[in-house]
């Protein structure tokens, strides 16, 4: 199971400086992908949680970061397809990918937020049909040579869709949501499935199976999915019995990824995004980001043999 970081994107850490030096730090330190997500609002009483309080733009911090790396893949989990019509999401994406050399992963989902659909103008009725013409859409435009689509809910006439993407035939694009139909759907016509970072192992397994039965029956080779899941790192000084998964010291974290990688993921990204202590508008933004060096640095393999290395490069 591969180990890849999230970038600062909430709270008062997410400033541009540090953006550019956690994602220099990740890449110096060999992960291998970066990773934000989308969140357009927050819940005037906070019931959302600290890390969806304030949260920039996934693919402006994506573009923004590409400038300033060179090897690290750049991720997204996920975009709501609802709050986007293919045809201008695929532009962006494809102008992100050649900004970045063909370094882009692209996850989607339908969200979960009535206020956000409300914001967009859009419905919340018909999510799994209007997310099966939404993919088959997005996929015309980027492998088309004239783009033709004339679906339930998205249109669009014949004409050109250029430039391509630098990825052939297209950015992978990873699917999340936790329901039968969905995961038979990113089985069907994606390249791999985001799991919830809510999700138990147990369920994590059982959903994987289901993602890889659907792509058999669609004629597709399971083994080439890609199953990737966030991990909400908050980094404390003990470990307490009544402390949930991916809390407490770094021995505790590293365990509990040591059970992930048992349930079929193939990537997993730590993002402190999540811990309040870093994630929040009102933490510390100093402290919070000495707290991600240290995760950074002592995570960077399973094994934890870069610790000593990492504690001399923070220093």
């Amino acid at each position: 199971m591969k180990i890849g970081f999230a970038a600062p994107v909430s709270g008062a850490w997410a400033t541009p400086a540090n953006l550019v030096h956690i994602a220099r730090l990740a890449e110096r330190l060999g992960y291998p992908s970066l990773w934000t997500y989308q969140r357009l609002l927050g819940a005037p009483d906070g019931s959302w949680g600290e890390a969806n309080r304030g949260v920039h733009d996934p693919l402006v911090t994506l573009s923004f970061l590409a400038a300033h790396t060179t090897r690290i893949r750049l991720g997204v989990a996920v975009l709501v397809m609802p709050l986007h019509t293919p045809a201008v999401l695929a532009k962006q994406l494809t102008t992100l990918d050649l900004l970045s050399g063909g370094r882009l992963d692209v996850g989607l989902g339908n969200g979960w937020a009535p206020e956000e659909y409300a914001a967009a103008g859009v419905t919340g009725r018909d999510l799994g049909r209007r997310a099966d013409d939404f993919l088959t859409c997005l996929k015309t435009l980027w492998t088309d040579e004239v783009v033709r689509h004339d679906g339930p809910y998205y249109r669009v006439p014949p004409t050109r869709f250029d430039p391509k993407p630098a990825q052939t035939p297209h950015p992978p694009v990873l699917l999340g949501g936790a329901a039968p139909a969905a995961l038979r759907r990113a089985g069907r016509l994606c390249d791999g499935w985001v799991a919830s970072s809510k999700a138990d192992p147990a369920a994590i397994r059982d959903a994987i199976a289901v993602v890889r039965a659907a792509a058999e029956e669609a004629g597709r080779d399971p083994a080439a999915l890609r199953f990737v899941c966030r991990a909400p790192v908050r980094l404390r000084p003990s470990a307490g019995a009544d402390q949930p998964a991916l809390t407490g010291p770094v021995g505790k974290i590293r365990d509990d990824l040591e059970v992930l990688a048992g349930t079929g993921l193939t990537e997993t990204f730590l993002d402190p995004n999540f811990d309040p202590e870093v994630g929040s508008p009102d933490a510390e933004a100093g402290r919070a980001l000495e707290r991600v060096e240290l995760l950074l640095g002592e995570l960077a393999t399973p094994s934890g043999e870069l610790s000593s290395r990492a504690a001399a490069t923070l220093a």
